[in-house]
Parts: structure tokens; sequence; C-alpha cells
């Protein structure tokens, strides 16, 4: 299963949710130079997943909105590439 989200504000922004080798991760493309891979760590329930992710690609500075929705979720990453 995969989702993804464009930014909603104009930009390049990317940000997905895959499942890889029995892990979440998300993935985060900035459109020009910064791709980022992170581990979602413990079981997180993909709906509040998905959620954060849309709420931060609606943003206009979505790496820092993802960072937020998913602390206010409670939801542990680790980095995987980036």
């Amino acid at each position: 299963m995969q989702t993804s989200f464009h930014a909603s504000t104009g930009g390049f922004d990317f940000v997905g949710m895959r499942h890889r080798h029995g892990d979440v991760e998300i993935v985060y493309d900035d459109g020009v130079a910064r791709r980022m891979v992170w581990r979602v760590l413990g079981k997180a329930n993909e709906g509040q997943l998905g959620e954060a992710l849309a709420r931060a690609a609606r943003q206009v500075k979505v790496l820092p909105a993802l960072y937020a929705e998913l602390r206010k979720r409670s939801i542990a990453i680790e980095t995987v590439a980036g």
C-alpha cells in the first residue's frame, strides 16, 4: 500500500507513506534537491499517519509541518536516508 500527497500550496513538495520489507516508511521530496526517508517505529495507526501527511502537505512549509504533525500524534520515526 502506498499513500502520497503533493503540496497544495503550489510547491513541488511530495510526502508519502509506503510499506517496505514489513516496515512503514515516510518519504519526503522537495522536488529539487532533498529526498528524505524515515521508518516509522512501533505500531502506528495508518489512518492517523495518513492524516498527518495530508495535513502537512497542505502547509506552506511541508517539512516542519510534517515533524509537528508526527509529534502531535506521538509517532516516532528514525532516519533511513537523507
